[in-house]
């Protein structure tokens, strides 16, 4: 029995990317899930910033290596070195820009043709604090995401609404057969550990 138990709550590692256009709040999303941080201001992302963080469940913990991308245009080529291999892609808009929602749409038609076989891929609605001045309603949201075989969530990376429940969520969707950290890895913890590595300023 005691077996048992190790084996189901053993460590499982997992390559996670954000994509989305520019100030959508792709760092703002993942600083608030790693750090339980926000920040009003933020500069864009140069390239692409590396995070870790670790999800506790009763049946799993999974630690998940995030590669949050910039979201300008010039930044799109390198956008499959940080997605290959990823296990899931979290795709971002402002809930307030129709442009970014769009945007989003080619992410993920990106991502179903380029991307690992059997990625996750999470659509998130973005700045939900802001919705008096919405220009995509929920329901259309949704409707995609179905018919696409994603799943969608709106977030507020402001208010923290949905943050935590967002990666969770991805957590269980994935498959449970990636192998446990080596010795010395940095893992272990529920939500409240993690590191960044930046490779340039985050974006809001």
């Amino acid at each position: 029995m005691a077996q048992t138990t190790q084996q189901t709550n053993r460590t499982h590692q997992f390559k996670l990317v954000l994509l989305g256009d520019s100030a959508v709040g792709k760092s703002s999303l993942v600083l608030r899930f790693v750090r339980g941080q926000f920040f009003e201001y933020q500069e864009s992302t140069i390239g692409a910033a590396f995070l870790t963080q670790t999800v506790a469940l009763p049946d799993a913990t999974v630690k998940f290596e995030i590669w949050d991308t910039a979201g300008q245009e010039r930044y799109h080529a390198l956008a499959p070195m940080y997605y290959r291999g990823a296990a899931a892609a979290i795709v971002v808009y402002d809930i307030t820009s129709r442009a970014s929602f769009n945007r989003a749409k080619q992410w993920v038609k990106e991502l179903q043709r380029q991307g690992s076989a059997n990625i996750v891929i999470a659509l998130a609605g973005n700045k939900a604090d802001l919705n008096t001045k919405r220009k995509v309603e929920p329901d259309e949201a949704e409707a995609y995401a179905a018919q696409n075989g994603i799943f969608f969530m709106e977030t507020s990376a402001k208010t923290a609404t949905n943050v935590n429940e967002l990666f969770v969520e991805i957590e269980r969707k994935l498959p449970k057969i990636a192998p446990a950290p080596r010795p010395g890895q940095p893992g272990g913890g529920l939500v409240i550990y993690g590191q960044r590595a930046s490779c340039g300023e985050a974006e809001a």
